[in-house]
């Protein structure tokens, strides 16, 4: 399949050609792969700040604690 750029205008009039029963299903594709994409990028992003805790990049601490440190 070829790559292709279609505006999102573009899109949206292919869905309005499908059936209520084809865009129900399509719904629920998107919804899936994007909740799907979103648990990966949530995954990658846990992975790299538990990383940088255990590299001493980043401190736990209150918010007290920090605006002290800010105001030093």
């Amino acid at each position: 399949m070829s790559e292709r750029v279609l505006s999102l205008q573009t899109v949206l009039e292919m869905v309005d050609e499908l059936s209520l029963e084809e865009q129900g299903m399509l719904l629920e594709i998107v919804y899936h792969r994007f909740t799907e994409r979103r648990r990966a990028d949530l995954t990658g992003e846990i992975a790299a700040a538990r990383e940088a805790y255990r590299r001493g990049d980043v401190r736990r601490g209150t918010v007290e604690e920090l605006i002290a440190e800010l105001a030093e």
